[in-house]
């Protein structure tokens, strides 16, 4: 833990609509008495003065290969700890490659993917393994379903990746080359195959998100997840003809997303700080649902909320941000995971602010508090 500062939390990207329900998550009446910081994503300067004088600061300034390498470098800088909801994985994997040095000398825990990418999903997987004998190889599916709409900075951030898939490899290689992997186990994401899948009770395809990048990365850092573990990540869609639809729609948006003329108009369709409105947002939920397997041991388990995107992102990168400042977690250091860096004591306070994390079927080595039946 950092020496005592002058803040404990900063937000940093307030007036963004993710960071807006962010600090309004946060806020109590004590807040109006709270100074204003003033920062700029193009001053560095700012950025460390703000970093240095504070224990954890939260960023929703996206696209983050765009604005987010400056306060990366202010925070592994000074010792600060960082949390971002990003779901670049150039950018998390250039941000390893460049301060993770620095950041385990100055202490400092840089723990990208703190919202809907990838908490639910990591955190799930954890949740998991936690139920399965840890002594024998381990496999868990994921299965995602939800329904929401993308704000303006989310449809910026989504077309950046999708317009940078070579750089996106280069920086993979890059880190492959430096990041050292754990003695006497092994993880490792395995694409599936698309098929009618009977524990998610929908057509599954495989998912190519930064979130099994993070849950593997947890895997490797953690003993927890056996000696061999594996995890493939899937979205579940109820009809076939949707499922055919959407592939198609993503493969579409990802071709023009590499004309950059087409991908700013399309950038033009939601502006940043706009996003979906409250009543928009109310009918908006997720599950990702859970297969894990360890030899004949077998669990089924649910992770499930409200609006992915803002309501429950929002309260998944606050509760990040109090766990770092105040909880009592494993001393480590570096770019993290939040299941790495946070693990139970997150999980605890999620399920206190309403998302669930439950046991469907399946008999787990160690039963939590609620189990349900497989529905």
């Amino acid at each position: 833990m950092v020496a005592e500062r002058a803040h404990d939390i900063v937000v940093f990207g307030a007036t963004g609509f993710t960071g807006k329900l962010t600090a309004e998550y946060l806020a109590n009446p004590d807040c109006e008495k709270l100074p204003l910081l003033h920062a700029d994503a193009s001053d560095a300067a700012s950025l460390r003065e703000v970093a240095a004088n504070t224990r954890v600061v939260i960023t929703t300034v996206g696209p983050y290969m765009t604005y987010g390498e400056p306060l990366v470098a202010a925070c592994a800088e000074t010792g600060t700890d960082y949390v971002d909801l990003t779901g670049e994985p150039e950018f998390a994997d250039l941000m390893y490659v460049r301060y993770q040095a620095k950041a385990v000398a100055s202490g400092a825990r840089i723990i990208h993917a703190c919202g809907f990418d990838s908490v639910p999903h990591d955190l799930g997987a954890y949740f998991t393994v936690q139920q399965l004998p840890h002594d024998r190889p381990i496999h868990v599916d994921g299965f995602l379903r939800g329904g929401g709409q993308p704000s303006g900075g989310t449809l910026a951030s989504a077309l950046d990746v999708l317009s940078r898939t070579t750089q996106t490899r280069d920086a993979a290689k890059q880190r492959k080359k430096i990041e050292p992997k754990p003695s006497g186990r092994r993880a490792r994401a395995v694409a599936g195959k698309p098929r009618r899948d009977e524990i998610a009770r929908s057509w599954v395809v495989p998912l190519p998100t930064i979130d099994p990048q993070i849950v593997v990365r947890s895997a490797r850092t953690l003993d927890v997840y056996g000696p061999d573990f594996t995890y493939s990540h899937y979205a579940a869609i109820k009809r076939l003809p949707m499922l055919a639809g959407g592939a198609i729609g993503v493969g579409a948006l990802a071709g023009l997303a590499q004309i950059g003329p087409v991908r700013k108009r399309l950038e033009t369709l939601r502006k940043p700080g706009e996003g979906p409105s409250e009543e928009q947002r109310s009918k908006s939920w997720f599950t990702v649902r859970f297969h894990g397997t360890a030899g004949d041991a077998e669990v089924v388990t649910e992770v499930s909320g409200g609006d992915p995107g803002y309501g429950e992102t929002s309260k998944m990168l606050a509760e990040s941000a109090l766990c770092l400042a105040f909880d009592d977690l494993p001393t480590r250091a570096g770019q993290l995971t939040p299941a790495a860096a946070m693990g139970d004591a997150l999980v605890d306070r999620l399920r206190k602010a309403g998302i669930r994390f439950e046991v469907l079927s399946g008999k787990p080595v160690n039963p939590p508090s609620r189990q349900v039946t497989l529905r």
